[in-house]
């Protein structure tokens, strides 16, 4: 008979599934009471701030302290997770709007690529409205 799991190693094993990682984050949420919390606009708030927590990992360092900080480390985890809190709460807005995550990053991806057609943006950082024709 196979062991049973521990929600951490259940999560491990599922973790390159957007709906069950979004599950996970409902569950979470959930068994706190706190989805009364979770508008579209607090979530939103809520990825602004922990994005500026992310930033916050790199502000005023130089390329090479950066490097030096993504090694394994307090300062690496760090950097990990606060990605983690952005993304957990990105999935709970999307979930929020009913927005399917993968699909939505699919469209997205098709979009880019009519703006950014690879032979005007390659190598360049330029936005679309600015990219010309050689």
């Amino acid at each position: 008979m196979k062991k049973p799991t521990t929600p951490r190693q259940a999560t491990a094993e599922k973790s390159d599934s957007w709906s069950a990682l979004t599950a996970d984050v409902l569950r979470f949420r959930d068994e706190r009471d706190w989805a009364q919390f979770h508008t579209p606009q607090n979530l939103a708030a809520a990825i602004a701030i922990e994005a500026a927590e992310l930033q916050e990992c790199f502000l005023w360092k130089t390329d090479k302290e950066i490097e030096s900080d993504l090694e394994p480390g307090p300062k690496r985890n760090a950097v990990v997770e606060e990605i983690a809190d952005v993304m957990m709460f990105a999935l709970l807005l999307a979930d929020q709007l009913r927005i399917d995550v993968g699909q939505a990053i699919i469209d997205k991806l098709a979009a880019n690529e009519r703006k950014y057609p690879v032979a005007l943006a390659r190598g360049n950082a330029r936005k679309y409205t600015e990219l010309q024709e050689p």
